[in-house]
């Protein structure tokens, strides 16, 4: 009888793959008694997948935790930070370096991330053979539906490790000897997330994934639509091999198959958002009922990550990290004071003045604290008032040491969270319908047509005015309605200002070749295979 660790193979290829996972390895199980039947395969093949969306951990989890896949999209960009606050929020440099783009090959978030990312691509890919050596416990269709799932959640996660890193291993095999594990040109990555999903699009459910049910939470038919909305988006970006040359492909240029037809990339951008509108997803009448305690009827988000308090482990840190201490007393939880919008950030929201964007007030706690009506009071007797426009990288010194900052609200609180607050049953949000209409305003836009409607629709729903849909304008829309949802580092490459001055930034010395739009390959992952070779950039300098 045959007998084996549950985990022990996928993790020995991911310690061999890309790094030395550290795991706490399940009791050992009798393969017979694991896969009997086809709920047995799909509990223990796809379904477990889904544990690792969402996450407990520093650096693990799509969003939810710190210093991982949210914290390198957002706090290295013109769109929030966490200063200094005198003895707190230094550690050891980490989060002003991440603002300044001074991250280091060898920085163990960026290597935490990479371990996480991929250990989800080495089970998915022990999975597939999983299900591969058991067909015969299958029917053709169940083996076909399963299969088409894990592939889905490949590809996803692949999608966030081309995205960050670059340059990568290319791994679709559960026994791929370390000799053979290379790294692929970004563009092939490209190609491969494309195809995953184009092949695997008949067989994924077309129900909702963020609605409770059978699909809650799965990636079905409208995430993959999303997902390959937002890769055509950003195909110049991922098309381009080597991005520290300056130069491109353009977007018209770059041609994809869609549903038989040849598209450029903005043409199929669109394409796919058409087919989300078409699958009944619109935009909530009320903002920020997407991101109520019980968000799971939006009509608007599309890929969410299901929380429970008494069921997943999964957390959500952003709003306890940014709030003041007595700000989390007061709604009956704990906070850390810590991160907050930049001056741009709140600048661009139009703060105090008569052109205010209705978003500011639902997006950020801002001036005078009120919890149920009563002023929430700081330790030395006088009321806390958030100073929006009196940030600083490093606030040591500073009057308003611990008060810079408009801080994240947009979540509805939960006044019954568990963990001091970073176990809410909000649904954390992903993918909606905004982004969509914003996606498919910029790719109008971007192929010489008009973006209006899709721009002022998201404009409509919270009574701002028209305006027209230039690049630039878009480019600010995303900030006002996507802010503190995790996308602003890859528009600001799409938009090629990522490596470019902005709020209290400068850019680093040898910047200026855009370097800095990827991450660097963690050197703990090079020491461990050597076929791995570090981007231009980051190999040709000491950090």
């Amino acid at each position: 009888m045959k007998s084996y660790n549950r985990l022990s193979l996928s993790l020995l290829l991911a310690t061999t793959l890309v790094s030395c996972l550290q795991e706490n390895l399940r009791d050992q199980l009798y393969e017979e008694d694991i896969y009997n039947n086809a709920t047995d395969i799909y509990v223990n093949a796809v379904a477990v997948l889904y544990n690792y969306i969402g996450g407990a951990t520093d650096s693990e989890g799509l969003q939810g935790t710190c210093r991982g896949i949210y914290d390198y999209n957002t706090l290295t960009t013109d769109e929030a930070m966490i200063p200094i606050r005198g003895g707190d929020w230094y550690d050891g440099g980490l989060w002003d370096n991440m603002y300044q783009h001074k991250w280091s090959e060898d920085d163990l978030p960026l290597y935490d991330t990479w371990k996480y990312l991929y250990k989800v691509v080495v089970l998915a890919n022990k999975s597939l053979h999983v299900i591969d050596t058991h067909r015969d416990l299958l029917t053709e269709e169940q083996a076909a539906s399963y299969t088409a799932e894990v592939r889905a959640i490949r590809a996803l996660f692949y999608y966030y490790i081309m995205d960050m890193y670059g340059r990568v291993p290319l791994v679709v095999a559960h026994d791929t000897p370390q000799k053979d594990v290379v790294q692929s040109e970004r563009s092939e990555v490209l190609r491969f997330i494309v195809d995953e999903l184009q092949d695997v699009l008949p067989m994924l459910a077309d129900e909702p994934s963020n609605r409770k049910g059978n699909y809650y939470g799965r990636v079905t038919a409208p995430v993959a639509h999303f997902l390959l909305a937002k890769v055509m988006l950003n195909a110049e970006v991922y098309a381009d091999d080597d991005w520290t040359d300056g130069i491109r492909p353009d977007g018209k240029d770059i041609l994809f198959t869609v549903d038989g037809k040849e598209l450029n990339a903005w043409e199929a951008c669109i394409a796919y958002c058409d087919k989300l509108a078409e699958a009944g997803y619109a935009l909530a009448p009320d903002y920020l009922s997407n991101f109520a305690v019980h968000n799971e009827n939006s009509i608007e988000n599309i890929f969410t990550i299901p929380l429970d308090k008494n069921l997943y482990a999964a957390q959500f840190w952003y709003l306890f990290r940014s709030r003041h201490y007595n700000h989390g007393g007061a709604v009956g939880g704990a906070s850390e004071n810590g991160t907050c919008a930049t001056i741009s950030t709140v600048m661009a929201n139009g703060y105090g003045t008569d052109e205010e964007d209705t978003r500011f007030a639902l997006n950020f706690y801002a001036d005078t604290v009120r919890v149920d009506g009563k002023i929430v009071m700081q330790d030395n007797g006088k009321p806390l008032v958030y100073m929006p426009l009196e940030l600083k990288r490093n606030l040591t010194g500073s009057p308003y040491l611990y008060t810079a900052g408009a801080r994240m609200a947009k979540y509805e609180v939960d006044r019954t969270a568990h963990s001091d607050g970073r176990q809410p049953d909000n649904d954390i949000v992903l993918f909606r319908y905004a982004d969509v209409l914003l996606m498919k305003a910029e790719a109008k836009v971007r192929n010489g047509e008009d973006g209006s409607a899709e721009l002022n629709a998201v404009r409509d729903r919270v009574s701002m005015p028209h305006r027209e849909a230039t690049l630039d304008n878009i480019l600010e829309e995303r900030l006002l309605e996507l802010v503190w949802e995790g996308h602003r580092r890859q528009d600001l490459i799409r938009y090629d200002r990522y490596h470019k001055a902005y709020d209290l930034r400068t850019p680093l010395p040898e910047e200026g070749n855009r370097y800095t739009t990827v991450f660097p390959i963690p050197h703990k992952s090079i020491d461990l295979n050597p076929n791995l070779k570090q981007h231009k950039g980051y190999a040709d300098k000491e950090l």
